[in-house]
């Protein structure tokens, strides 16, 4: 059976599609929570295995402190206790950090996701203080959220080993798009939940050991990325290395004339959910680019579109 279970001391057992869904907003840019909560609702009604609200299509970067934590509050309140909800905490800052997690905590958040501190260097010892600090503060379980491309912080095999053994923390999502990487580490610690963070790697993360995948893509159109992890699931390898060429389409088309990001709230308003704006200086697709992303998308006959 080509499936691959989460690790052992993982108490959610995160597995399957993971959407980073999005923050929404008005026009003037504040943030929309009701529909927030909706996109949420919009994953989860769509076969969505879990939700993880501020990641980097949730612009966590962008918002204030309340502003993240009433995010959190409102994915808890319309999908909490249906699926688990995930809450990016993560900060440049450790106290910051801490003080995140322990609202997500306080709200009935399901578990922690804790980027690796950005900005500033981070070597192997302030790496392991970093998820000490936030294990020490909450009982819920934490998943590292390594993507060196945004954050300038690469944590060694060496280093996640240490932090393996901090008891909460209990899985990774890895946007390294360093396969061998994450084929090690997945070796190494079966223990640990690992999701695959990229849409590229959505078949080959499940090749090499993951349980799932957190996919953009599945923002805008669930249902496909869906079909490919229970093809997986049910063995059929073939037909999900089929529909993961139809995902390589989509992040393709998504890339059309500006940010990846701009084709997720861009797609979903050609599905009838407009979430807004993004927040500046992001900007949604200018028309031009939005008609010729339109025109490949209709190319792959997508639910919904």
């Amino acid at each position: 059976m080509a499936y691959h279970d989460p690790g052992t001391a993982d108490p959610l057992s995160l597995r399957g599609v993971v959407p980073p869904t999005v923050t929404a907003f008005q026009d003037d840019e504040s943030v929309d929570y009701e529909t927030t909560a909706a996109h949420a609702r919009f994953v989860v009604d769509r076969g969505a295995h879990a939700v993880f609200p501020l990641g980097t299509n949730g612009e966590f970067p962008l918002l204030s402190s309340e502003e993240r934590d009433r995010v959190v509050e409102a994915v808890v309140d319309e999908v909490g206790g249906e699926v688990p909800v995930i809450a990016g905490v993560g900060s440049p800052s450790t106290y910051r950090t801490v003080a995140h997690a322990e609202h997500a905590e306080s709200v009935g958040a399901d578990g922690i996701v804790v980027v690796t501190p950005y900005y500033y260097p981070l070597d192997h010892e302030g790496a392991l203080e970093h998820y000490r600090r936030i294990a020490d503060a909450t009982s819920l379980p934490m998943y590292v959220y390594h993507i060196p491309s945004k954050t300038g912080n690469e944590l060694s095999l060496e280093t996640l080993a240490d932090l393996a053994e901090i008891d909460s923390l209990v899985g990774c999502k890895d946007s390294s798009k360093n396969v061998p990487w994450l084929a090690q580490a997945v070796d190494a610690h079966p223990e640990m939940t690992f999701l695959a963070g990229s849409d590229s790697l959505v078949f080959a993360g499940l090749e090499v050991g993951c349980s799932g995948a957190v996919s953009a893509v599945a923002n805008a159109f669930p249902e496909l990325v869906v079909d490919c992890y229970q093809a997986y699931n049910d063995g059929d390898e073939d037909r999900a290395c089929d529909i993961q060429s139809d995902i390589f389409r989509v992040r393709d088309a998504f890339k059309t004339g500006g940010a990846y990001m701009s084709g997720v709230k861009t797609a979903l308003r050609m599905r009838g959910f407009d979430a807004g704006p993004l927040r500046s200086p992001l900007r949604l697709k200018d028309d031009d680019s939005a008609a010729k992303m339109r025109a490949q998308l209709e190319e792959l006959d997508l639910d919904g579109l």
